[in-house]
């Protein structure tokens, strides 16, 4: 997997004329990106908030890295107008009603409504235009202004399986214990 998106990052890149090599964020920051977003979905249901006011900022470590591994998300809000309540966002991270929302989040991964063609994209179909496997705006996609990537490098199959997955892309599927 790991192999497959690094050569997708380095098609985008050419296709921009940029260096190919550099810049790879790996597997590791694929499966917490693609976590946040959903559970920015999640969120935004739940406190008020668009998902347009939400933002996420990622941290993660491989671990060849100093101080390594680390994976950590901050979902914050950057509106400051009345739309929801900060405390009613920052009341969801309370860890007896985070871990509801997580399993929310994750099960509505399982289907999307582009669904069986958002779960059939693979991160080598398109990598000059496109740099994200499974995922599409009806499923994990956020508002541009939401995401520190632009939508790029996202993946539901990370996640859990998806309505088409293989044998090979339910081994990828991370969470696949908790559903």
């Amino acid at each position: 997997y790991q192999a497959k998106c690094f050569e997708a990052h380095k098609s985008w890149r050419r296709a921009r004329n940029l260096p190919p090599e550099v810049n790879f964020p790996g597997a590791r920051y694929i499966l917490i990106h693609s976590f946040t977003h959903a559970l920015m979905r999640q969120l935004s249901i739940e406190c008020g908030y668009t998902a347009a006011s939400l933002r996420e900022r990622i941290y993660t470590k491989d671990p060849r890295e100093e101080n390594g591994p680390m994976a950590g998300v901050l979902i914050y809000t950057a509106a400051p107008d009345s739309e929801g309540t900060l405390g009613g966002l920052v009341s969801l991270g309370k860890p007896a009603i985070l871990g509801r929302h997580i399993d929310q989040a994750l099960e509505q991964m399982r289907l999307c409504a582009s669904d069986p063609l958002c779960a059939d994209h693979t991160f080598n179909q398109n990598p000059a235009t496109a740099l994200h496997g499974s995922a599409c705006h009806a499923c994990l996609f956020s508002p541009e202004t939401s995401c520190e990537r632009g939508n790029k490098l996202l993946d539901r199959t990370v996640l859990i399986p998806t309505v088409t997955s293989t044998s090979e892309t339910q081994e990828l599927a991370f969470f696949t214990h908790l559903l």
